[in-house]
């Protein structure tokens, strides 16, 4: 009989596809340009650098923002160890924890402003889970992990081989 495990894969969402990008990139390209060049043409020249400032930081932000469609985490708890992989190019990390002795753990962030962190902990080291997720949904993972891990020195069953987790 195989092994039985539950396998969670999570990932940020990202709803602007690369084509979607450019094009948003060029709009804003263009309507920037086409207020800075007949302005700088009247005589105020400042104006076409911080138009260039502004194309230049609207394109890195766009960067960083679709870089962060490569990210995903996933998630395998099985009968006796939680196994996490964290991928964000160009990092790759996998932690395994003794699932006997994990735990959950849920830390608020102290303000509206900064998000709670969602880690797995056991023996003093811990990984956090989900940092690209919203609070609901956050809390929701949070709650599926519990079931499926359980507290210290509690295993829980987990669910049959392809039934939900």
């Amino acid at each position: 009989m195989p092994e039985s495990e539950a396998r969670i894969d999570i990932a940020p969402h990202c709803s602007l596809s690369p084509r979607g990008a450019r094009w948003f990139f060029i709009s804003i390209c263009v309507a920037s340009l086409s207020i800075a060049l007949p302005i700088s043409l009247m005589g105020f020249w400042l104006v076409l650098p911080f138009a260039g400032l502004e194309i230049a930081l609207v394109g890195w932000a766009l960067r960083v923002s679709m870089a962060r469609r490569h990210q995903r985490q996933t998630i395998i708890v099985s009968e006796d160890l939680v196994t996490i992989e964290d991928v964000s190019p160009p990092n790759h990390q996998r932690v395994e924890f003794p699932r006997h002795w994990a735990q959950v753990r849920i830390r608020g962030g102290g303000s509206p402003l900064h998000p709670s962190r969602l880690t797995v902990e056991s023996h003093g080291r811990g990984l956090e889970i989900g940092h690209f997720l919203n609070e609901q949904e956050r809390l929701s993972l949070a709650k599926r992990l519990r079931r499926l891990i359980g507290r210290i020195a509690e295993s829980p069953p987990l669910p049959a081989q392809g039934g939900p987790a």
